[in-house]
């Protein structure tokens, strides 16, 4: 496979901030800087940008090696896609390179750029599709923010009722029957200064449960939606639902994205990595890559070795071969990614 220096004339790297971009051309058969230039985030400054790409360039074709094409370099990225320049995203420098180098704007644009020079094309990540693709992030981050709220107000509500006595039993945690009623309350007018403002509050703060518990609702069948829309089959998957097929989806994005099955398992986490010293041969668990990917695998597996026959049959016998429940779900978490990746290779668009 050739690498993109043979394959393109130029490369443009780009160092991505929220009112400036810095750009920095490369000639891929010399190494040699051709320019660097920095422009405003405004429609204006994109234009102005793309022209100064294709003076410098010249028409010749030109890969685009982007920081954050999926925050500050979104609109930019679109906007290099249509106009047919190929785009891939890299990540900022490590602190061990900055170290020799600086850190500056230039600097980073033009470290970009020479990041992808020796690399195959397919092994510099694909920018994630916009579109419905994105309208189901949108969800994912609005059920996230929604989710830290309605747990913020109910622990709020049970300190509350546990410190002062207004005839409710929370000895337990909070059911939604007992949040309904208090929700319900009518607006008292007890002497008692504390009881009554103790009341207010928590009818506040349970109107408040239940109005996003609502929300919860209205999203998590939004993300039903959008993810049958976008894979079709994928939610009857056993352990599948639609939050855990909405952030699959997310990671996977679309076909060229991820290169292979093992690169999937690296990105979500679940690619064992070796350990292994002198007479001891071992894997240890991977804790980088994608987490909420990862999240996603560990609620299936979690969701298989509660019903699926087929699973807990694999449990017992890997119990019964002295494996841990950690090693257990390891290997379960792996053989959830094989499968739903080759799922995804066929119903994605």
């Amino acid at each position: 496979m050739t690498i993109i220096a043979e394959d393109f004339e130029f490369v443009v790297g780009v160092d991505t901030h929220a009112r400036t971009h810095t750009f920095t051309t490369i000639h891929c058969a010399t190494g040699a800087l051709i320019d660097t230039a920095a422009f405003p985030t405004t429609d204006a400054g994109m234009n102005r940008a793309l022209a100064w790409i294709r003076r410098r360039t010249g028409g010749e074709p030109v890969f685009a090696a982007v920081e954050g094409t999926s925050s500050y370099g979104a609109r930019l990225t679109q906007m290099l896609q249509t106009e047919g320049i190929d785009v891939g995203e890299v990540r900022p420098p490590s602190r061990s390179s900055r170290a020799l180098t600086g850190k500056s704007d230039p600097i980073d644009a033009e470290a970009a750029a020479r990041s992808v020079l020796g690399r195959q094309r397919d092994h510099v990540i694909t920018p994630r599709a916009a579109g419905t693709r994105s309208a189901l992030r949108i969800l994912l981050a609005a059920r996230s923010l929604l989710d830290q709220q309605r747990t913020a107000n109910r622990n709020a509500l049970t300190a509350l009722l546990r410190s002062t006595d207004l005839g409710v039993d929370v000895r337990a945690s909070l059911r939604e029957t007992q949040i309904t009623a208090i929700a319900a309350w009518r607006t008292t007018q007890a002497v008692d200064t504390l009881v009554r403002i103790a009341r207010l509050e928590a009818k506040r703060m349970a109107m408040a449960i239940k109005n996003l518990t609502e929300q919860l609702t209205k999203n998590h069948k939004a993300l039903a939606q959008l993810a049958e829309e976008l894979a079709p089959g994928l939610q009857t998957i056993p352990g599948v639902g639609p939050v855990t097929a909405a952030i699959i989806i997310c990671a996977y994005s679309h076909h060229g994205r991820i290169r292979s099955e093992a690169a999937f398992a690296a990105l979500g986490g679940v690619a064992p990595r070796p350990a292994s010293s002198g007479n001891t041969t071992r894997h240890r668990l991977n804790r980088s890559g994608d987490r909420q990917l990862n999240r996603a695998f560990d609620v299936i597996v979690r969701t298989r070795m509660s019903f699926d026959t087929a699973t807990k049959d694999y449990v017992a016998r890997s119990r019964a071969a002295g494996k841990s429940n950690r090693e257990i779900r390891r290997n379960l978490k792996r053989y959830v990614c094989r499968s739903i990746f080759r799922q995804l290779q066929t119903i994605t668009a």
